[in-house]
């Protein structure tokens, strides 16, 4: 009988995390990341938006207790459930998506290294995996890259000071501070 409960039982924090992966993917959309910060407006483009944005998610959740390890989990396969459903609304045969998904899965877990490894080696090293990976389709000028790497380094602390309450109920993304809608007013603020 115990297997039949577990079998059918909602794993925890399934509905938390789709509503926090549903405001990450919002967030990965502002138009002021593909305008202005000239990340490319292409599936991969967006892909490191939301890649960069559950990074930050991630981090903040990071040694928060056990609680806050399912519900990283829990985002992490919210977010890789709905890439799953997107690939196949864009025609990938059944037998490519989980390949596709399975390199997503690999490049996340790539971009969290990365992002980590920039943070602690300072703002060249983080500018550095930044374009990379947010930018590794297109040139970008190296004021948006700054630009994107001072983003990240504005976002993340929310997320690290932010309660684990306050991040499974979903009230930390409307806290973090909006990407200046120019380059200029970024450098005018640092």
């Amino acid at each position: 009988m115990l297997f039949f409960k577990r079998l059918f039982k909602t794993p925890r924090f399934q509905a938390e995390a789709r509503a926090i992966f549903r405001q990450i993917a919002g967030r990965a959309r502002n138009p002021v990341f593909y305008t202005v910060y000239g990340v490319p407006d292409t599936i991969d483009g967006r892909f490191e938006m939301l890649c960069l944005h559950a990074y930050a998610v991630f981090h903040g959740l990071k040694d928060k207790g056990a609680d806050a390890e399912v519900l990283s989990q829990a985002i992490y396969d919210a977010m890789f459930t709905d890439l799953d459903g997107s690939l196949r609304e864009l025609g990938v045969a059944d037998l490519g998506v989980g390949r596709r998904i399975k390199a997503m899965t690999e490049a996340l877990n790539g971009r969290i290294q990365a992002y980590d490894r920039g943070l602690a080696g300072g703002d060249t090293e983080l500018a550095e995996a930044v374009r990379r990976n947010v930018y590794g389709t297109v040139a970008p000028h190296d004021d948006q890259v700054r630009a994107m790497a001072a983003y990240l380094c504005n976002i993340r602390p929310v997320f690290v000071r932010a309660s684990f309450e306050d991040l499974c109920a979903a009230r930390v993304m409307p806290l973090l501070p909006e990407p200046p809608a120019s380059l200029e007013a970024r450098n005018a603020t640092g």
